[in-house]
């Protein structure tokens, strides 16, 4: 099996182990990435950019799943409930049924778009650590500065604020934003 570079040249990849500022004859995540020159160090540290901005997208898009198939969910239940109420109301004289806790659970369907999201979420940030392992400044910033960016571009915070209600028990605030993330998604 033949390990030598596609470029013909008998260069051999610099592994540093130690915070770098290496460009030009540095390696990511394998031999088949060895970087020839400045504009093949430039791209590498564009695509790291964007693959961070597609890791941002897939944390939002899985956040935006789930807010759509429970509001689903509710919607369900909510038509089921209005129709109860006319289906057995006319000659009662209860009075307005308690609230009720209903449990919601994914289908199988569901489940797997979740999983498959999450995974996509998680391959792409277990990439993302190996090749920051390189200790390379300018691709740690490329993360750093890619992980604003994309959270710029794809996670606008929106949250539902009740005005008026005081005398209403407050809900936890915290749960309406996001948590800080933790490491490798």
């Amino acid at each position: 099996m033949d390990h030598s570079m596609d470029s013909g040249s008998n260069a051999t990849c610099e592994h540093a182990m130690t915070w770098n500022w290496n460009t030009v004859g540095t390696c990511f995540l394998s031999e088949t990435w060895y970087i020839e020159n400045d504009g093949a160090f430039a791209a590498s540290c564009i695509g790291v950019f964007l693959l961070v901005i597609c890791l941002e997208f897939f944390r939002r898009l899985g956040k935006e799943y789930d807010s759509l198939i429970l509001r689903q969910f509710q919607q369900h239940i909510a038509a089921q409930a209005r129709a109860s109420k006319l289906d057995g109301s006319c000659c009662s004289d209860a009075s307005e049924p308690s609230p009720q806790v209903v449990t919601f659970r994914a289908t199988p369907l569901q489940q797997l778009i979740r999983s498959i999201i999450h995974a996509a979420a998680f391959g792409i940030a277990y990439i993302l650590m190996l090749i920051a392992m390189a200790f390379n400044g300018y691709i740690i910033i490329s993360i750093i500065v890619g992980a604003g960016v994309g959270k710029f571009l794809t996670d606008w915070m929106t949250a539902k604020v009740v005005v008026g209600g005081e005398d209403q028990p407050r809900s936890k605030v915290a749960s309406d934003l996001e948590e800080a993330s933790v490491c490798c998604g």
